[in-house]
């Protein structure tokens, strides 16, 4: 009978083990990217260069700018068209993105590159209000979009760039909506997902202490970078390595 005992017992500590195992979350090998105000897609390369070659899956979002609600569903059907979760990394206005898109289930974490992080209720333009950037390069069209003065982009937008690399990210630069600016996000996904800042020290175009103190009030972990307000596009090896960070942690 006590050997019966121990086979039942053994038995029974092993489906144990394998409920437990089963029950382990998967590791989250999604990545997806999300650009910001004046910029697109492309300036992710290096970094989705580094992640794909680490064994991730990466998506680039290419969203219109239009207005918030148009890009989050750019970035919701990004997610939707990856199977398992995914990190979701915003730099500039593409962290107001993340922060809203970011409710949804597939998402495991957020990181924020040199970007805005908004509570509910709260807009970019609110959040840049507070503490005003240095750079007096943002501009207003006479029909609602805003753009960055060419003459001031490479000090202000990307000093850590090459010239000639700044001078033609201002000539093809993307003009958002200034709606997009001015829309408030709902509900705050770092409010409830755990999350990762970058701060850029040498930022312009978005005050460090601005980023510092939005990060605080997320309960970010915090990663500081000397670097420009793209400093994703000139440091990219770090950059990746917080995104990498945050999917070993997000799958624990």
């Amino acid at each position: 009978m006590n050997k019966l005992n121990r086979i039942v017992t053994a038995l029974a500590l092993s489906f144990a083990a394998v409920g437990a195992q089963a029950a382990a979350p998967a590791p989250v090998k999604n990545v997806v990217l999300v650009h910001g105000f004046f910029a697109d897609g492309s300036g992710w390369k290096g970094v989705a260069d580094i992640l794909t070659r680490d064994g991730f899956n990466v998506t680039v979002v290419q969203q219109p700018e239009t207005s918030l609600a148009d890009d989050v569903t750019a970035t919701t059907r990004a997610i939707d068209a990856r199977q398992g979760n995914s990190i979701l990394v915003g730099h500039s206005y593409g962290g107001v993105v993340i922060t809203e898109a970011g409710n949804h289930p597939k998402v495991a974490g957020l990181v924020y590159v040199a970007a805005f992080l908004p509570d509910a209720g709260e807009s970019l333009k609110d959040l840049a209000d507070r503490i005003a950037p240095a750079t007096k390069g943002i501009q207003a069209t006479a029909d609602g979009h805003l753009y960055f003065d060419p003459a001031r982009f490479h000090a202000d937008f990307a000093a850590d760039l090459p010239a000639a690399d700044a001078r033609f990210m201002a000539y093809s630069q993307v003009m958002p909506a200034v709606q997009a600016a001015t829309t408030a996000v709902s509900q705050a996904a770092w409010r409830s997902k755990p999350s990762w800042a970058i701060i850029s020290t040498a930022d312009r175009t978005v005050s460090p202490e601005l980023e510092r103190t939005m990060a605080k009030r997320a309960g970010s972990k915090t990663v500081e970078i000397d670097g420009s307000h793209v400093a994703f596009i000139a440091h990219p090896e770090k950059v990746a390595r917080v995104i990498e960070q945050a999917a070993a942690a997000a799958g624990k």
